[in-house]
Order: structure tokens, then sequence, then C-alpha cells
């Protein structure tokens, strides 16, 4: 009977990310099944899949990366990555409802809400067959696995299809104050009773849902409702839509959550609150080494509260389109030639790399940045980014390019024309040099203690009330501490390179705390939104369109083909204002 319910619970996985084509787990369970444990992992550990298609470059990762100061993607001399210019229009705000990538974040994060609903729907309806504890712990962290995949949803299109029952109802798109008043809601309820990690579970936890990652969310939720467009009038307001599984509808959500909004402070003031609960658990702490969070086993991390648990086999590999659900960020920067030099099984496609202006950030004695040494492959130190030569092992000339010396430079001669040697390189995470894995084998980082320490710090600049004045300063310490390891005294120097990074908001991309955040979480998927928050999103180097409306990506041209007609004879499902 145990391997009839794995079974039957586990082959939908596969299914198509397609949220029309969802398939469904069959009969009921048998009474007492999901009292064993196992059996329930089993069951809600399938509803993760769909994340592995949110860091892809033709995914949610892409498209933030692409949009922010932090990352591009140049037509090479020749043509390589022109297809049709839809990497330079994401580069300089000129993409269209045809992208791929955005109907792939669409389909993927409707998939695995609604996988979580259907998931819930079983969890529910069998609560007399688990035992109290059992069940609450699996439909919290269902709960806010759904709520993770609506806020990838929420942060790209703002107006989306939330749900909370699994069902074939067609609704309009809710208004973004009444999704993030949702959010919210649903963390509040569940991030008490969620798990909290210690050195004893860390492991059987790395990659799920915990108590840690549903506060580090709503902290997030928090500090942005203001760049999302939430009022503590709109929020308040906010009314429970349709769930049938509680029954609810038309209760005011913030009040059902027992959040009181009267002013814009009280969101940050709830940030703070958020990053404490993290910060005062004690479950986490900044790695000694930046560069430990990105290590091929960094699931050892304790600075890494959530993540994509990866496998870098070819096993279980799928599409979604061009999508796939591998991490590939190491072969999608590296130039042609680091295949050969670093033994790697994938070959390297020469792509995404650092805005110039992005490396201007980093002093470069910052671990963070690409350092001083200007050796390349024969640097002796570690550092976040690549520039420099690429040799061969043992040598110190550099490899040829189509007979020009590979040497990998900060600088790019221009969007439609870069040479095959231009741009910074990703290079924090650790590559694979002994041909094991065809793809990247470690984490993909989605939430760090560092950025809860960070976001704490902000929200107090932004007038949230603190009740736990310092207990991030440990952390703050350490950060500075590693970030310059190279130096003799590391807080001086960093306090040197960099005295606004923790006590001022900064009015531009080169100063303050947003400065920091980008040094900090370079492609961690934070950056487009924290540019956004601080009103920078439209004076990124090389963005020629400078409409607001930007902050929201368009609803998929393909999405929108499909919308049912509402009784009113027009299409349920409306295009993103400036579209």
């Amino acid at each position: 009977m145990k391997y009839a319910l794995i079974c039957a619970i586990t082959l939908p996985v596969f299914s198509s990310c397609n949220m029309l084509e969802e398939d469904t787990f069959g009969a009921a369970t048998v009474d007492g099944m999901l009292q064993n444990e196992e059996n329930v992992v089993s069951l809600v550990g399938q509803a993760y899949a769909d994340l592995r298609f949110m860091h892809d470059h033709w995914g949610y990762w892409g498209v933030n990366t692409l949009t922010a100061d932090e990352g591009l993607c140049p037509v090479r001399a020749g043509g390589d990555w022109n297809d049709g210019g839809y990497w330079k229009n994401l580069n300089t705000h000129n993409w269209n409802s045809y992208g791929k990538a955005f109907e792939n974040i669409w389909n993927c994060t409707v998939s695995g809400s609604v996988l979580c609903n259907n998931i819930l729907e079983t969890l529910y309806g069998n609560e007399a067959n688990m035992t109290p504890e059992l069940y609450a712990m699996y439909v919290g962290e269902m709960e806010v696995l759904r709520t993770y995949y609506y806020y990838l949803l929420f942060d790209s299109f703002g107006r989306i299809p939330y749900m909370e029952d699994y069902s074939d109802r067609n609704e309009k798109l809710l208004d973004v104050p009444v999704t993030w008043a949702h959010l919210i809601a649903c963390l509040e309820k569940n991030a008490p009773n969620m798990a909290i990690v210690d050195d004893a579970n860390r492991t059987n936890y790395n990659g799920r849902c915990t108590q840690a990652m549903a506060y580090a969310l709503l902290a997030k939720l928090y500090l942005n409702a203001e760049s999302y467009g939430c009022t503590p009038e709109n929020v308040m307001a906010a009314e429970r839509t349709v769930d049938s599984h509680n029954g609810k509808k038309g209760s005011k959500l913030m009040e059902e959550a027992g959040i009181t909004i009267t002013s814009a402070a009280d969101f940050y003031t709830n940030a703070v609150r958020c990053c404490n609960e993290v910060i005062a658990s004690g479950s986490y702490e900044i790695e000694p080494s930046y560069f430990n969070n990105y290590l091929i086993d960094n699931g050892k991390s304790k600075e890494n509260i959530f993540t994509i648990v990866e496998d870098g086999t070819v096993n279980n590999e799928r599409d979604a389109y061009a999508c796939k659900n591998k991490l590939r960020i190491e072969f999608l920067t590296l130039h042609y030639l680091f295949q050969t030099r670093y033994n790697l099984v994938l070959d390297c496609w020469n792509g995404f790399i650092a805005r110039p202006s992005y490396m201007e950030l980093f002093n470069d004695h910052d671990v963070r940045g690409d350092g001083y040494e200007g050796l390349g492959t024969n640097n002796t130190k570690k550092w976040g980014w690549f520039v420099g030569p690429v040799c061969a092992k043992g040598s110190t000339e550099p490899l040829l390019d189509k007979d020009s010396l590979l040497i990998i430079t900060r600088s790019v001669a221009s969007l439609e024309q870069a040479l095959r040697t231009d741009g910074a390189r990703m290079f924090k995470y650790e590559l694979d040099q002994t041909g094991t894995y065809k793809y990247m084998e470690n984490d993909f980082v989605l939430i760090r203690y560092a950025d809860v320490v960070l976001m704490k710090k902000e929200a107090v600049l932004r007038g949230g009330n603190d009740t736990k004045p310092g207990i991030e300063d440990a952390a703050i310490t350490a950060l500075k501490t590693r970030t310059f390891a190279y130096s003799d005294d590391p807080v001086a120097a960093f306090d040197a390179a960099y005295p606004d990074a923790f006590t001022v908001l900064g009015s531009d991309l080169k100063s303050g705390i947003l400065a920091e955040r980008g040094r900090e979480l370079s492609w961690e998927n934070c950056r487009r939104r924290d540019l956004i928050r601080f009103g920078q999103f439209e004076n990124v180097q090389y963005v020629t369109n400078q409409a607001p409306t930007r902050r929201w990506f368009p609803i998929p041209f393909a999405i929108l083909q499909k919308s049912v007609i509402g009784e009113d004879g027009k299409p349920l499902w409306t295009q993103n204002e400036g579209y």
C-alpha cells in the first residue's frame, strides 16, 4: 500500500508546465495511509518541482537579472545572442508581451500553485487520518510554498489569478493590493507554526519551506509594499476571495491575520518584526566565507534559508520551451573556451555578463567583486566575478580566441557588437572541474540570512519601529569581516570603502544600502525589485524605455489568448497598463 500511494502521488510531477494541462492525483488514499510521515513527505515533495524552472535564463531569474543593472546580454560580434533582439530588449526595457520567458514564468508558477492546491485538497480531506501535529506541519508547508509560487507570479505581473482552492473556476485577475493582502494573511497565519531549523534537522529541511523562510518572505512583502502600489487604505480594504476549504469570502484579510496598517511606517515596522523573528531564532549565521553559500555542496551552509535543491546529472531533465529545470548559470556566463579550461561537461555559451556600471560598485579588495589581482585563471584568491586572462593550466599566456588573446574585461563595446571577451563573468558559484556533473550541482540560493539582515537595516532606515535593536550587530560585523577577508583589518577596510552601507538609504545606484544590497546579492533575484523600491529602475545603464509601467511585466499574449469570455462578452483577463 505504501508503494501504491507514493506512485500515485509522484507521477504527476512530470506533467507539462502548462496550467491548462494539470493532472490529478486520482482516488483518495486509504484510511491511515497519511499517518505515516514518509508518505506525507512523498506527497508534498513533488510540489517543489516547478521551482526548478525559476532559475533559468528563460524564466524568472533571467528576466529579473537582465532588466536590472546587474545583468547584460549583448549581441556578440558575429551574431551570437541576437535572437531577434529578445535579450537586447530586456536590457533596454523594450520587451513586449510575446516574450517566451514571461509565458514560462506564468505557466510554471501557476502550475506549481495549482499542484499545491491539489495536494492541500488531499491533506484537507484526510485530516482525520493524520495526527494534529503532522497535519498542521504539512498543510502549513504547502500553503507557504503556494504563497511563494504566487509571490513570484505577483512580483512579475501584479495582477494574477490567485486561488486558495483546487478549482476550475474562472475569476478575474486580482488587483495588486488584494493579492498582496492574501499573501500576507497566509504567511502570517502559518509562519508561527512552521518548522524551526537547527543543526540537528538542517539537512532534512534543506530546500523546504520553514519558519525562517516564511518570515523572510513576509519581510520582503512588507518592505516592498509601497513599491507594489499598496497603501494602508487599499490593503486594509482587501477582502478574501473564494476559498472552498474554509468557506470564507468577503472577510477582511488583514484583520483576519491580526495585522493593522494605519500608516506607511507600519509596513516597515512589520518588516522589522519579521526579520527579528529570523535573527532571534538563532537558526542561521553569516558564513565565514562568502563562497561557502555557493559551493557544489552548499546544502551545509548555515546562511542559506531557502534554496532550490539541484541535481546536476541528466536524471529528471525537463524542458518548458527553452526553459530547463537544471541550473545553468555558469555555462550561460562563461566564455566558450572555459569548457576545456575547467573540464566542464556542458559547453559554455558566452552570454550573460555584468553591466560595466554595476562593477563600479565594488572596491577592488571586496571578495564579492572581480578583485585586484587581474591574473584571471591564475588569480591566487577567490573572487565573485571573473576578469582577466584565460590561460591553459600551468601557463601564464592567454589562450587564443579567433586569433585574439582571451582576456575578459569589464567593458562592453556596444549592445549590438560586443566583443567575445567583453563583460565580467559571474564566478561565485563553485565550478565542478571533475567532469562529474553535466549541469550545476550547487543548490541555487533563493533567500539568505544576509538578505534578512540587510532588509532589517533598510526597514529601520525607512521608519520601522525596532523592538530588538542591535540583535543583528554580530551578523553585520561578520559580513564586513568576510567581505574584506584579504585585508589586514577587514572591518576597518569595509567601513573605509563603504561608509554608508548600513546607515544611508541612498538616492542613486552607487550609495547607501541599495549599493550594498547590489554587492551582496548579485544575481539572486533581488535587484530588479530593489531598484523599483528605490525609484531607480529607469536609471539603469542602456535603458531607453523609462516608462513607469515597465515596473510590471506584460501578461503574456499567449495567456490572454486563452482567457475565458465574461458575462459582458469581454475577456475575463486583460493586459497590464502600458502594453
